[in-house]
């Protein structure tokens, strides 16, 4: 008996520590770097370097100033860094790109507690407060220098194309992408969702690693199918154009501000793919992704509350 170690709980300790669920997130988030410097060369870089120093650094000073324990070391930080670079225009002033990312750091997470107390997701509450503060920056686009264009030039999107001839895809189809081009990213828009290959890759790794479950991308991006293809829209372009694979997999399964359970992040990725359809048919945006995830965030709490598993002989929940 004197071998034996008494501690407080949890005896059984995971090795998925928060460093290591960062780290694989990263990982995910490689290809997509990867094909954004391809597509718009070494801006890219720039543009993810300052926002993730950014992101970094305020959390670093904060914590510093409040007196609290350091947390940067976590990566969380530099997790929120990566996806506000991947939500903006890859021309757009990096003083803009480090206002949202203090935005996201300071005053979405670090001012609610801190990780894991935060009631919205940082990076998409940084995109739409520099859409709706830099209204004309964050909607300039440029063009992929692989493109048929000669340099970079600045261009529409597919859905702002879309969105010009009034969602008529008879109308807009000499002006828009492939599904092939749309499939490998050589496309406008923001850095990092242009490559749906890429945003794949990233999120298979995600399920092998268990870091995710495929419940909410799946439910996301089939609900964005099933009901543009009822509402008379191109299922495959709005899959492919804009936010929703990048949103489906990297934003829509984040920890802190999406459901618990299974059936929970079902509704949670239903909700969001009902959403980002009528925004984006009905709405005066030509892309909803953002809004619908940050809706969805905020009603998070009643839907772990109407899902949430009862213990076995345990009171129901109130």
């Amino acid at each position: 008996m004197n071998n034996l170690a008494i501690t407080s709980s949890p005896h059984f300790r995971a090795t998925q520590t928060t460093r290591v669920i960062m780290q694989d997130v990263l990982t995910a988030l490689l290809p997509a770097l990867l094909v954004s410097v391809w597509a718009f060369g070494l801006r890219a870089l720039v543009m993810v370097a300052t926002c993730v120093a950014a992101c970094m650094l305020s959390e670093y000073l904060y914590r510093r100033l409040m007196g609290l324990d350091q947390t940067v070391t976590d990566l969380s930080a530099a997790v929120t860094g990566v996806l506000i670079a991947y939500n903006l225009p890859v021309g757009l002033p990096l003083w803009m790109a480090v206002i949202g990312s203090f935005t996201a750091i300071v005053i979405i997470k670090q001012l609610f507690g801190g990780l894991g107390k935060n009631f919205a997701n940082p990076a998409i509450v940084a995109r739409i407060v520099l859409l709706i503060s830099f209204t004309s920056p964050m909607t300039v686009w440029l063009l992929p220098k692989n493109s048929v264009t000669p340099d970079v030039i600045t261009g529409a999107t597919p859905l702002g194309v879309l969105g010009s001839y009034e969602g008529s895809m008879a109308l807009a189809a000499a002006e828009l992408p492939t599904r092939m081009e749309m499939f490998i990213g050589n496309i406008g828009g923001s850095l990092g969702e242009t490559s749906a290959v890429a945003l794949l890759l990233g999120g298979i790794y995600l399920v092998a690693r268990k870091v995710i479950t495929p419940t909410t991308p799946l439910a996301f991006i089939g609900t964005v199918f099933v009901l543009s293809w009822i509402l008379g829209a191109d299922p495959v372009f709005q899959i492919l154009a804009g936010g929703v694979m990048l949103g489906a997999i990297f934003m829509a399964t984040d920890y802190v501000t999406t459901p618990t359970t299974e059936l929970g992040k079902l509704v949670f990725g239903i909700g969001c793919g009902l959403l980002t359809v009528m925004i984006r048919l009905y709405g005066s945006y030509p892309e909803g992704v953002s809004f619908a995830i940050l809706i969805m965030n905020i009603v998070t709490p009643h839907i772990d509350r109407l899902t949430g598993i009862k213990a076995f002989g345990g009171a129901p929940a109130k």
